[in-house]
């Protein structure tokens, strides 16, 4: 650190010599120079990643290369500045990872620039989502963020993901308490605080919190376990286009950056925030009949067009957004779709379709010009090979699917190159019993495996607890 450079040392031979691969053992803002250095990382093609500290840069040297140039803070092409930056790695995809120290955050880069999140150079704090002087940081093999968090004296977990609806893997012989319990509604079809009226989509958050598309009250709301009346958090004024409406609302997630609700509402995707005394949304995305919609870990939307048979990507500030499935008019072709509903992105960015009318499910990688049938496909029916108008769809991180079959009034779960699925709840004729379904729609786990479901005609919320 104190020589402004970094050495090598080579394992193999009997020589004890040093040699320096960057910095001149001078501190400096040139390219071949640094100043104070901390944290390093080297990338499969040997590029050395410099934590330049006293510089407030990121500096990057090619293989053999003695000058460096600067990827992120201080002299670099994008503008986002960095306070004595002390930690520095690179994920799979080629995206930074920086302990920016003295602003008490770790930030990332993105397709967009760069981002912040952990911390807050704001805020310097010990509660569980503050840093105080963080210094080094490294990935789980689940891809969360362990931090040093240096003057709190502590190391400190963060989930890597924007997406709430990763979570870890659930074992694939998991079995799950066949009577359901309900936690939402139930009592009759109604527009009370303690009833539902054909809820669609569901999720539930790193507290328990349930967050429900209670679709035909046009309303979004939220309650814990436990709770008999549901907070009303955006909505719920009736059926319109004003701001402070959401007609028919399908599907929604949570964005932990802005602490905001985005939810599908009819031909609009729509932002509400979750502070309190919010009154009404913002458009993020209009002129689509979306119904599903998803996010990846670079804050991309994706978005289910069912009239144009089609799902799109799009950054924050897009309206027109990129093309990821389908978009060849309504068919079964592997390059079509035909009235897609659900859709989950996993960490790769590929989507999963609920390709509604062809009684399947899609997956299409990154970058893909055609998609590949993971479930159903074989015509509509009951058989574990079929699907019968598939709906809610999550997708864990081994890549087992969990699909309301709403038509068959069951949950099925279809692991990773399985030609059949398994029936896990439900599946015991139409009905209102507790180990029963009514056309499920939406499904989402909590952190411990509990499966919670959307029963759409019983117009209410069923949790089906994992054994």
């Amino acid at each position: 650190m104190k020589s402004h450079r970094v050495v090598k040392h080579e394992l193999e031979g009997t020589a004890k010599m040093w040699t320096s691969v960057a910095g001149t053992g001078c501190p400096g803002p040139v390219p071949n120079a640094l100043d104070h250095p901390h944290g390093i990382y080297v990338d499969i093609d040997f590029s050395l990643y410099v934590a330049d500290t006293y510089n407030n840069r990121i500096q990057r040297f090619a293989f053999d290369k003695s000058d460096g140039s600067t990827v992120a803070g201080f002299g670099s092409s994008i503008h986002f500045l960095l306070n004595r930056p002390t930690g520095i790695v690179l994920d799979a995809d080629n995206y930074l990872f920086i302990v920016d120290s003295h602003n008490h955050r770790i930030v990332r880069s993105t397709q967009d620039g760069f981002r912040c999140i952990a911390g807050s150079s704001s805020t310097p704090g010990s509660n569980p989502s503050q840093l105080r002087y963080p210094y080094s940081l490294a990935f789980d093999k689940s891809g969360n963020i362990l931090v040093t968090d240096m003057q709190n004296r502590r190391i400190q977990l963060f989930r890597l993901t924007s997406n709430p609806r990763v979570i870890r893997d659930i074992p694939v012989n998991a079995q799950w308490i066949q009577n359901g319990v309900t936690v939402a509604g139930g009592n009759g079809q109604g527009d009370a605080t303690h009833q539902l009226y054909w809820p669609h989509a569901l999720f539930v958050d790193d507290d328990q919190t349930i967050v429900i598309a209670d679709t035909y009250n046009h309303r979004i709301v939220q309650g814990k376990i436990g709770d008999i009346n549901r907070q009303v958090v955006a909505g719920g004024r009736g059926q319109g286009n004003r701001l402070d409406q959401l007609p028919n609302p399908t599907d929604m997630l949570i964005d932990k950056e802005t602490n905001s609700l985005i939810i599908c509402s009819t031909m609009r995707v729509v932002r509400w925030s979750r502070q309190s005394g919010t009154t009404q949304g913002e458009i993020l995305i209009d002129n689509v009949t979306c119904h599903g919609l998803s996010m990846d870990d670079h804050r991309c939307l994706y978005v289910s067009d069912v009239e144009k048979h089609e799902v799109r990507r799009y950054r924050m500030g897009d309206n027109v957004g990129t093309l990821v499935a389908g978009g060849h008019g309504a068919g079964d072709g592997l390059n079509q779709l035909n009235w897609p509903r659900y859709i989950f992105v996993d960490q790769q960015q590929a989507v999963y379709v609920c390709d509604w009318s062809n009684n399947r499910v899609m997956k299409w990688n990154k970058g893909a010009t055609e998609g590949i049938v993971i479930a159903g496909g074989q015509g509509r029916g009951s058989a574990l090979t079929q699907l019968d108008v598939p709906n809610g769809i999550f997708v864990d991180t081994s890549v087992t699917l969990y699909v309301a079959d709403t038509w068959n009034h069951r949950v099925i779960r279809w692991p990773k190159g399985a030609t059949q699925g398994t029936v896990i709840v439900g599946g015991n004729g139409q009905g209102q019993g507790t180990n029963q379904l009514q056309y499920p729609r939406g499904v989402s786990f909590d952190r411990y495996g509990n499966l919670y479901v959307a029963d759409e005609w019983n117009h209410r919320v069923q949790l089906f607890s994992i054994k």
